[in-house]
């Protein structure tokens, strides 16, 4: 059986176990920068610039949200093709006073968005929605922040004015672009050099109408992008070009404050948001395994919970749109799906079938294009915020003269879940809180697609099931419900599996689909407190090019 896995995987990885095994960064790097710890703040996001950003705001007397807000921005010029001002939001936050409280800024319908004459069409202005980012980051900011806006964003804008180092992995994913970027005048203008060559990594990436853009938002706020001089420039490249957005949809527009819903893990109070999130979903996969024993199970027998769980909650998503949140979070109803969870014996010898690597089913977006960080300081504040432009590079369209893309959100790009008018994108952005005896614990979340929950879920087993640290947990093997009712596993090289443990993990009927290619399985960036010692550790993902900082 062994030998026959090897044959069809056809490489140098070994197969084997979920538990124990590392992941490999993507590129090489000192490893000190994945992890740090301070008792004064902490902050890990997606590209090591935004983190030495937000590690500057914490030094000039920034509490952990300025340090976000400030990080935020910053991504969205130095990981242009993950999020950006053209994109959707979804952050929870732990205030000094022990409050919990969430921002929705996802893309939303514009008004006057006719949901039946949908386009089918994989990129382009009839995608785009209402963008959300900026209107959460000032919502962020305004509602507990202690720096002034000026001092906030300045970094970002310095960012785009003299230009970021393009990484190796995003100038990979700058060729993978290249094609439909070049069928727009502004994406071509912002992202594609002269001769139709797409940046090279150690390139510099300079934005200077994205710094303009962004001076302008340090200026006049959120009316500056929703109802002045950048809405109009929206507006003329939307009619000009068949997109829907128009002035009142602009004007319109607020981030809200989220519905939480939560869950109560081992003791663990755990907290994410209502749709348009898939917190609930979230909740629902470790409700499921509160049910089981994990703590007590072998490596296999957790791998095959984590993925029999999940799979039962992702079976509810499509159902969000019909029941209010309590629905999925009754201990009733944990009780009962986890009845369907079979927990695999060591000593059964299984037949199973192991499927090649393909796409997965087209349902909801896979492999989303997204960016995730997380923050803690001294005071009590802890976030977790999430943005997204869904695919890589959005809907491909970026307006001249702005010099940011838009999401994806209208149309079939989400299939059941496209929103109508007025109504907000649907993504599996889970961004969590994690409380300890009522003090904050953990915040963590996402980037990845569908695998956003699973790899959240993962992790939060790993620490509170397994008594793994966080750099341990997020480091770990993962696996993942994929559409075709098969596990997907993830088999990188790095990421070692025993003869033993495939043959337990194959089941009768099972489908197992290796993943060679590594951040496939979400990626991770996370903040924990020790309270023996009274630190803030930060772990940034080692599958991706972030990084983690601490202040002394």
């Amino acid at each position: 059986m062994f030998k026959i896995l090897s044959a069809i995987l056809t490489s140098s990885i070994l197969v084997a176990g979920i538990a124990c095994s590392s992941k490999n960064a993507t590129e090489e790097e000192p490893p000190s920068t994945k992890t740090a710890t301070s008792t004064k703040g902490v902050i890990a996001t997606g590209h090591p610039e935004a983190t030495k950003i937000g590690q500057d705001i914490f030094l000039q007397g920034g509490n952990a949200v300025d340090a976000a807000v400030a990080s935020a921005f910053a991504l969205s010029v130095a990981e242009p093709d993950m999020s950006g001002l053209g994109g959707r939001l979804q952050a929870i936050l732990h205030t000094p006073d022990g409050a919990i409280r969430g921002v929705d800024a996802s893309t939303e319908g514009p008004l006057n968005y006719d949901k039946s004459t949908a386009e089918d069409a994989p990129y382009g202005y009839p995608l785009i929605g209402v963008p959300g980012v900026v209107a959460g980051l000032l919502k962020l900011h305004t509602d507990h922040g202690r720096l002034p806006l000026a001092v906030v964003i300045q970094p970002a804008i310095d960012l785009a004015h003299n230009g970021v180092v393009v990484t190796p992995g995003a100038a990979r994913r700058f060729a993978l672009a290249k094609e439909p970027l070049l069928e727009f005048d502004g994406s071509k203008m912002y992202y594609i050099k002269e001769d139709s060559l797409t940046f090279e990594a150690g390139d510099l990436l300079i934005q200077k109408d994205l710094a303009t853009t962004l001076e302008a938002i340090r200026d006049g706020g959120h009316k500056a992008f929703y109802e002045g001089p950048i809405a109009e420039k929206i507006v003329a490249d939307m009619e000009a070009n068949g997109g829907y957005v128009d002035m009142n949809s602009l004007a319109a527009y607020q981030a809200r404050e989220s519905e939480i819903v939560s869950a109560n893990y081992r003791g663990y109070d755990v907290y994410g948001l209502w749709l348009p999130s898939f917190g609930a979903i979230t909740m629902e996969s470790l409700n499921i395994l509160s049910n089981l024993p994990v703590d007590s199970f072998t490596e296999e027998q957790w791998g095959s919970a984590i993925y029999q769980a999940t799979r039962l909650a992702y079976n509810d998503r499509l159902a969000q749109l019909n029941h209010e949140p309590d629905y999925f979070l009754t201990k009733e109803r944990a009780d009962s799906l986890a009845q369907y969870v079979n927990v695999l014996e060591p000593d059964t010898v299984y037949v199973g079938q192991v499927l090649k690597s393909e796409p997965a089913l087209k349902t909801l977006i896979s492999h989303g294009h997204t960016t995730h960080l997380s923050a803690a300081d001294e005071q009590g504040y802890m976030i977790a915020l999430t943005q997204s432009l869904g695919p890589i590079f959005g809907s491909k369209v970026a307006t001249p003269g702005l010099g940011f893309v838009y999401a994806s959100t209208l149309g079939s790009y989400l299939g059941p879940f496209s929103p109508g008018a007025g109504e907000r994108a649907v993504s599996h952005i889970s961004p969590t809180i994690i409380l300890e005896e009522g003090e904050p614990y953990m915040a963590l979340g996402a980037a990845g697609g569908d695998k956003i929950v699973t790899a959240v879920v993962q992790v939060i087993s790993r620490v509170i099931d397994q008594d793994m640290s966080l750099e341990q947990a997020i480091a770990a093997g993962r696996v993942h419900p994929n559409r075709a009712g098969g596990m997907d596993l993830e088999v990188h090289e790095g990421i070692s599996w025993s003869e033993s443990d495939f043959n337990f993990l194959v089941d009768n009927g099972l489908l197992l689909r290796p993943e060679e290619r590594t951040s496939r399985f979400g990626r991770v960036h996370a903040v924990l407190h020790n309270f023996e010692t009274n630190t803030w550790e930060a772990v940034a993902d080692p599958d991706w090019e972030g990084t983690a900082l601490g202040i002394e």
